[in-house]
């Protein structure tokens, strides 16, 4: 009998590896010349999984956002994992954005993966299992065929495929 292999679709996101691109953002700002004597800060909350950006103006806060996507990519994290919530004045004139940190798929969006596995009719299984989906399958190709699809399309998430056996 042949044996039924399978993987995992995710969006879980190395959180040491996210730390370290902050810590990398903090380092950089700190020894770039047009940051010097501005007001700036970097504010990652664990818990909350918020990451809080603070710059003296709007052209400051646009070169943070593009020190973080950078390091982040460095990390080999997407930019899909910050999702921006709002962007507001904060205290002495200054200029606050909002980052949720994406970490999981949403349903809406699980399904329409697996409704897309689905239409590509091959002898493949896929289904939501928590905030993962398993696909399941007897040949390793039609396996690698729905990553290589999958990958190729748009999601909101940062997908992650682990756990091929």
């Amino acid at each position: 009998m042949a044996k039924e292999h399978s993987f995992d679709i995710s969006a879980k996101i190395s959180m040491q590896s996210f730390k370290d691109a902050i810590n990398l953002v903090e380092r950089e700002v700190s020894n770039r010349y047009d940051f010097k004597g501005t007001t700036y800060e970097v504010n990652y909350k664990e818990k909350d999984k918020l990451l809080i950006l603070v710059a003296s103006s709007d052209n400051k806060l646009d070169a943070l956002k593009d020190i973080v996507i950078a390091k982040l990519l460095k990390q080999g994290l997407s930019s899909k994992v910050l999702d921006e919530l709002r962007v507001e004045d904060a205290s002495g004139s200054t200029r606050k954005v909002t980052y949720k940190i994406v970490d999981y798929i949403e349903s809406k969006e699980a399904k329409k993966i697996v409704a897309d596995i689905k239409k590509m009719k091959l002898k493949v299984h896929a289904q939501i299992e928590g905030d993962s989906i398993r696909v399941k399958g007897k040949n390793l190709d039609d396996l690698q065929k729905v990553i290589k699809e999958i990958r190729s399309g748009e999601w909101e998430a940062p997908l992650v495929f682990e756990n091929m056996r």
